[in-house]
């Protein structure tokens, strides 16, 4: 069945042939590397962008209400963490997809080219940025507008990143449309790519909420020394409202998500996850509006549940995210696992043939007894020695009995009798060609 999909597909889908190297650990264990290393470097990585955001906006709040500019340095402070966190957990699910979906991955970088490469420079200048909006507070004090023009310069870029991965990623899904793709802003009208993007944009500012609900409200946290109009429940309640604001958004979003996924990748195993995850997000969302709705000392009664709700909820979908990749990857990669085969036994035949070649140009040059050794030692050696009785008479005995006649011992080695009492019946080979038969016996009445 695969074999006649590889001969329909292999027109219009490229399908290249893979190197077939081991891998260097059990595949089900670098899945599972790559999606829990994945979700830890995505969680620092929506820390970092939910955190600008959110030190954008509430610096700009801050040009009118001071409050705000004190929000958004205290905000400012965790964004260079994160990103170094995020930096370092990306190694993992870098290497880990890598060695995974070589072919695809790689694919995907070669056609979206040099905006793939420019990912290393507009982080390096994003992260530069963002120490320098961080150094300068008090220096741009009187200067606001510029400082908030470094920050917004690094958010668009943070934004950018980000789309340029998504559109990456999602690219390697789909191995049909690499001959359509014109580079990058080819491949980012695909199906999907927005949907999925505003959807990472939505779990960014929700996780940051909920970073931000837990952070304000550390009891080591000097908040009464540096707020000095907030109030501690007030800006935790900020935090429950954003994470429930973009969770409900995010709600909205994922079936359209869903609906714009190519089909070839749906399937029960997918739905089940997905919705399963979905579910348990419910609770923690009703848990939320709570705690909003209530007052100052019940804001925190279920804040661990909802921690423990939205990360598992977090472990479902990054398992349907792997999912799908395998489901929409199945039938291709078992069609480059055939072309893989096909080019293995092309390579096979190619050398046995050389060998053959070579084989019979060594022999090109032999004398008729030279080639005639080699007959012997596959035929005669486990009886016969050149000048030792082993199981039949040495081979010079033969070469002086039948010295002078080569029809003779052609005969008796196709047809031998028995004529020593004290050897066996030598058996015949018939299956000797005339040509092998003058060989070995011009070989044999050369022995002396």
């Amino acid at each position: 069945m695969f074999h006649s999909l590889f001969i329909a597909l292999q027109s219009v889908t490229p399908v290249p042939k893979d190197l077939p190297l081991p891998l260097p650990l059990p595949e089900w264990l670098l899945v599972v590397i790559l999606v829990i290393s994945f979700l830890v470097h995505i969680l620092f990585v929506n820390l970092m962008v939910g955190g600008s955001l959110l030190t954008l906006w509430s610096q700009i709040k801050g040009l009118k209400n001071k409050e705000y500019d004190i929000l958004a340095h205290e905000i400012a402070t965790t964004i260079t963490v994160n990103k170094s966190i995020a930096v370092v957990m990306g190694i993992a699910p870098l290497l880990s997809i890598n060695v995974l979906y070589t072919v695809y991955f790689y694919s995907a970088n070669a056609l979206t080219g040099l905006m793939w490469i420019a990912v290393i420079p507009l982080v390096t200048v994003a992260f530069l940025l963002t120490y320098l909006h961080k150094y300068t507070w008090k220096l741009l004090e009187n200067n606001k507008p510029v400082h908030i023009s470094i920050l917004a310069v690094a958010v668009i870029i943070f934004l950018f990143i980000p789309f340029i991965f998504l559109t990456n990623i999602n690219l390697m899904l789909f191995p049909e449309k690499w001959a359509l793709v014109k580079g990058f802003f080819s491949a980012m009208t695909l199906p999907n790519v927005f949907p999925r993007y505003f959807h990472f944009i939505f779990a960014s500012l929700s996780i940051t909420g909920l970073f931000l609900h837990w952070y304000m409200g550390r009891k080591n946290y000097p908040f009464d020394t540096i707020f000095p109009t907030f109030s501690r429940y007030e800006l935790k309640k900020k935090g429950y409202s954003l994470t429930l604001v973009a969770s409900v958004i995010q709600f909205l979003i994922g079936p359209l998500v869903l609906l714009t996924l190519p089909s070839k990748g749906l399937g029960w195993n997918l739905v089940l996850v997905i919705f399963t995850g979905a579910a348990i997000a419910i609770p923690a969302m009703w848990m939320m509006w709570k705690g909003i709705q209530g007052d100052e000392r019940t804001i925190d009664k279920d804040f661990k549940k909802v921690l423990i709700l939205m990360t598992i909820t977090v472990v479902f979908m990054g398992s349907g995210r792997q999912i799908y990749r395998s489901n929409a990857l199945e039938k291709h990669r078992e069609l480059v696992r055939l072309k893989t085969d096909e080019f293995q036994q092309i390579k096979k035949d190619a050398i046995a043939k050389s060998k053959e070649a070579k084989a019979q140009e060594s022999t090109a040059n032999l004398t008729d007894a030279q080639k005639g050794e080699n007959v012997f030692k596959q035929n005669c050696t486990a009886c016969h020695k050149p000048d030792v009785k082993l199981v039949g008479p040495p081979v010079i005995e033969m070469a002086s009995i039948y010295k002078g006649n080569k029809a003779g011992l052609q005969s008796w080695i196709k047809k031998p009798g028995k004529k020593r009492a004290d050897a066996p019946q030598m058996p015949g080979f018939p299956q000797l060609k005339q040509e092998e038969l003058d060989q070995v016996s011009e070989y044999i009445l050369t022995i002396k």
